[in-house]
């Protein structure tokens, strides 16, 4: 059997495992005209996931664009301004399915001006699909992007290292990409990383094996992500089950069920529960769905949860159980991806959105700005657009909340200007464990 590729587990046949899920969640990130609206556009092509009306909306607008047969980036650019322009300016949500798996597809932008539409498009991600220009090597705004994904709780990528027909299909130029994506994946503690010697404008490597590649023994890219882990971003930390209420329901008759999205574990019927941030103690009399009662409420599932005693319970309250429920902060360090116009200093007061609960809130410290390239915290006092800081926060109400790496649900928030209503920044709970790391991955901070 040959070696496997880089990165890749050795197994039975190219390398790949069994997928453990039928839905893979996944966003194409990298800087512009590296290819990620190409790839995924080859990749729904060569998958026959386009029906024949868009084949032939596709062939017009690349027509009117003068390129010449199919424009595959046109597949998710479907604004009329990213098509004038060729870049994605919004991130494209597609669906796809092969007979092993399903998968929702996030296509974000690659232009620094849309970096927070692609924050949206990577924090419900399993897996980031990072498109190279392999004849240019990693830019800055790709290493942003990995950045990011990396703070949003990504931990496994799968590297296209595209254009490679570029390069006359040169095995150097691919190992100079993987050498270099392993080194930055190890400081942003990725725990996977694959990389694919690709052509997406020719299909080499995406769906099919291309035979100009023969030094390349690993799965090609619709392989791995048929192979990759799925569902970390509701299950990941073990610290147990959260369900932040959304929707009080009034029962005919009398009585009350509270409604939700449950993460991070699993809620059971007599389960002791507590509810925060007022801290009443209850017990699960019930947990219902649509279909009907269930013994138990397991990560992603929305449910309704009737509780044994009558506590004054609201949308923003969060109900977990008394054995390692959540902390109840006033105040908290928080790593923020800055995307608005307007820099922030110190002192600045916003909206901070924290699951269900909305709260007037002030920054109260800077710690510093990340610098992408070092991973090390630089002083500054104030956040530019696209800045990732470390700061304190201080909120008028109290959330019961983790540290993102324990949960990526209520670990997270979000920051409203108060006068526009825009959401200006992604937040999460905690300092970022890459902080000061080496190139073996060691935290130096």
């Amino acid at each position: 059997m040959p070696a496997p590729g880089p990165g890749v587990t050795p197994t039975s046949g190219r390398g790949v495992v069994a997928p453990g899920s039928s839905l893979l969640r996944f966003a194409a990130i990298g800087s512009v005209d590296d290819g990620k609206s190409t790839l995924i556009g080859r990749l729904l092509h060569d998958t026959k996931q386009l029906f024949d009306d868009q084949l032939e909306a596709l062939s017009t607008a690349s027509r009117r664009r003068g390129a010449e047969g199919i424009d595959l980036s046109f597949v998710t650019d479907g604004l009329r301004a990213e098509r004038e322009q060729g870049i994605t300016i919004d991130v494209a949500y597609r669906y796809a399915a092969t007979p092993l798996r399903k998968f929702v597809i996030a296509d974000c932008p690659g232009h620094v001006q849309y970096t927070r539409n692609m924050a949206t498009g990577a924090s419900t991600a399993d897996l980031a699909v990072v498109v190279v220009d392999a004849t240019a090597g990693l830019r800055q705004q790709t290493r942003r992007h990995c950045c990011i994904a990396a703070l949003l709780g990504v931990r496994h990528l799968l590297v296209a290292a595209n254009k490679m027909d570029l390069a006359d299909w040169d095995e150097a130029t691919y190992r100079s990409v993987d050498t270099e994506m392993r080194s930055l994946a190890r400081r942003l503690g990725i725990e996977t990383v694959i990389t694919v010697p690709v052509s997406a404008l020719r299909g080499d490597n995406v769906v099919e094996a291309s035979e100009r590649s023969p030094w390349y023994e690993g799965p090609t890219v619709l392989e791995a992500l048929e192979a990759a882990p799925t569902n970390a971003w509701v299950t990941e930390g073990g610290a147990g089950a959260r369900l932040p209420v959304q929707w009080v329901v009034r029962h005919p008759g009398g009585g009350r069920s509270y409604a939700g999205m449950v993460s991070g574990g699993t809620l059971h019927a007599g389960d002791e529960v507590v509810v925060l941030p007022a801290g009443g103690r209850s017990r699960i009399d019930s947990v219902g769905t649509f279909d009907g009662v269930l013994q138990q409420a397991t990560s992603s599932l929305s449910v309704t949860v009737s509780l044994g005693d009558d506590l004054d319970v609201g949308r923003g309250d969060l109900i977990a159980p008394v054995d390692g429920a959540p902390e109840v902060l006033r105040e908290f360090e928080a790593t923020v991806c800055w995307f608005g116009e307007q820099p922030v200093e110190v002192g600045r007061r916003f909206r901070v959105k924290h699951t269900t609960r909305i709260t007037p809130a002030r920054l109260v410290a800077l710690e510093g700005r990340l610098d992408v390239d070092s991973l090390a915290l630089v002083a500054t006092d104030v956040l530019e657009q696209n800045d990732i800081g470390v700061g304190r926060i201080a909120v008028a109400t109290p959330i019961a909340a983790d540290l993102y790496q324990v949960n990526r649900v209520t670990g997270s928030f979000v920051i409203i200007d108060e006068a526009t209503n825009a959401t200006v920044a992604a937040g999460m709970v905690g300092a970022p464990a890459m902080v000061g790391a080496d190139a073996d991955g060691d935290a130096t901070r």
